[in-house]
């Protein structure tokens, strides 16, 4: 049997943010789904400069974790941007095992 998953310390997201191409409808555009935690490694390591230590332990998860997520997230925000998708920043709750 798994190991459950650890709660992870995220800021609170009131609704889900989306960022888009200009000019181009909502509904015309394909979609690029970013986690919250994901979203928050980012701002943790990327935008307010901790290490990867600091940001797992601010989100109390482990460095490798944060690690796993900032390539993930990275990965999404690139992809996103290269092929004009619409990006959609949201709290997906992960299924418990």
């Amino acid at each position: 049997m798994p190991r459950p998953c650890k709660r992870r310390r995220c800021r609170h997201l009131d609704d889900r943010l989306v960022f888009k191409p200009r000019a181009v409808p909502f509904e015309e555009l394909e979609r690029e789904v970013l986690g919250l935690d994901a979203f928050e490694a980012l701002r943790l390591c990327d935008l307010e400069g901790h290490d990867q230590a600091a940001a797992g332990e601010a989100m109390g998860v482990s460095r490798g974790t944060v690690q796993r997520l900032l390539k993930q997230g990275r990965r999404t925000l690139v992809a996103a941007l290269l092929q004009r998708r619409a990006l959609i920043v949201e709290n997906r709750e992960r299924e418990a095992p």
